[in-house]
């Protein structure tokens, strides 16, 4: 039996996500261990990311390969802006700046832009793990700080989604209806493993300025 390439991918990928899920930032984040200024440092780095990357979609909306990867219902950039009017008020963009490891993974997103595998490999780490386990992260935050809708967490919530298990399966039946050869494959697998490498980087980072303080 053939293996489809979304499942190729998760397998291939797997301990690279689990190891950005056990950075230590997430871990202090999850047992309330943070004031809601330092989960603010997260939502700030996202807020760079996804500007990013929601920006690279826009660019690729009519492309025959990566525009079926692009969704302008799953935008970020304006529930980040409300996640952190919340948390620092309305002078927030006074009080953030992108890290050097986001810098480092912004700049890798623009650099892929014109490879339609590396865009779809950024998307598919950030979004996907924002629909699954994000999840959790977000029911985790609302016990915590006593966020609602509105501001807080509204990075997480996907309202335009009528079902994310279903938004899911729909997505990776898009990556297994790719024309890949297995070269290709290969490419994608190791950009997703980059993906993951930047990001967990990021938290990394951030652990450190926590560590600080």
């Amino acid at each position: 039996m053939t293996t489809s390439f979304s499942e190729t991918l998760r397998n291939a990928t797997w301990g690279d996500h689990q190891s950005a899920e056990s950075e230590g930032y997430l871990t202090e984040l999850m047992n309330g261990r943070l004031s809601e200024h330092e989960y603010g440092e997260m939502v700030a780095q996202h807020y760079f990311a996804y500007v990013a990357l929601d920006g690279v979609s826009r660019q690729l909306a009519d492309h025959p390969v990566a525009g079926r990867f692009v969704f302008p219902e799953l935008y970020r950039e304006s529930a980040l802006e409300r996640d952190l009017t919340t948390i620092y008020g309305p002078n927030w963009r006074t009080r953030i700046a992108p890290s050097k490891a986001t810098r480092t993974l912004v700049a890798r997103i623009h650099q892929v832009a014109d490879w339609p595998g590396g865009y779809i490999a950024h998307h598919y780490t950030r979004y996907l793990g924002d629909l699954s386990g994000g999840q959790f992260i977000r029911m985790e935050l609302q016990k915590i700080y006593g966020y609602q809708k509105g501001g807080g967490v509204d990075f997480y919530i996907f309202d335009e989604l009528a079902s994310l298990p279903r938004f899911k399966n729909d997505y990776r039946a898009r990556l297994d209806e790719l024309e890949l050869d297995e070269r290709e494959q290969q490419r994608i697998i190791g950009e997703v493993r980059l993906a993951y490498q930047l990001n967990t980087e990021v938290l990394a980072e951030l652990q450190h300025v926590v560590a600080a303080a």
